[in-house]
């Protein structure tokens, strides 16, 4: 099973190979994403990914209520970091 937490873009560039790439913040977790499936994706805005691509973008006043369901269940601390029994597989 997959869960999908919100990633806010931190920066973005292109690659020599014309990839699309941004760094994003996963919950205090970064990760380098393509973003060619949603090339006007901006820094700031929030993503799904998967498997290294985002797949859909996440309007910013829903994030709050993702994150706080997931604070609920237990999946991401009150700092909002992914809570440790919740990192398996990362």
């Amino acid at each position: 099973m997959c869960l999908a937490i919100p990633g806010r873009i931190l920066e973005r560039w292109e690659e020599p190979d014309g990839a699309i790439v941004a760094e994003v913040d996963f919950a205090g977790e970064t990760r380098d994403v393509k973003l060619n499936f949603l090339p006007d994706l901006q820094v700031g805005d929030y993503v799904i990914v998967h498997a290294g691509f985002a797949l859909t973008r996440v309007p910013a006043d829903q994030v709050d209520q993702v994150m706080s369901a997931m604070q609920d269940a237990g999946i991401v601390d009150d700092d909002g970091a992914i809570a440790a029994e919740a990192r398996v597989g990362l």
